[in-house]
């Protein structure tokens, strides 16, 4: 799959349930995390959801951004 442009209601779909891929949103960018242990189901620590825009939840996580780095871009969060 190339990069496109998501907005939150299509980003929405990628919640990792019923065999849908896992998305989230970090600063505009749209970041694969479907192969990630810790993103099972869609959820991480059933804390935070796949499918959602997480800029503000990273913060508040006990590691950085830069843990984003491994997951594969697929594309960007527009505003519409």
């Amino acid at each position: 799959m190339g990069q496109q442009k998501f907005t939150k209601k299509e980003l929405s779909r990628y919640n990792g349930q019923n065999g849908a891929p896992a998305f989230i949103a970090f600063k505009g960018k749209i970041y694969d995390v479907s192969l990630s242990y810790h993103w099972r189901e869609g959820r991480h620590w059933v804390l935070h959801y796949a499918g959602t825009d997480l800029t503000r939840e990273m913060d508040e996580a006990p590691h950085g951004s830069d843990l984003l780095e491994v997951f594969p871009i697929v594309g960007e969060l527009i505003e519409t």
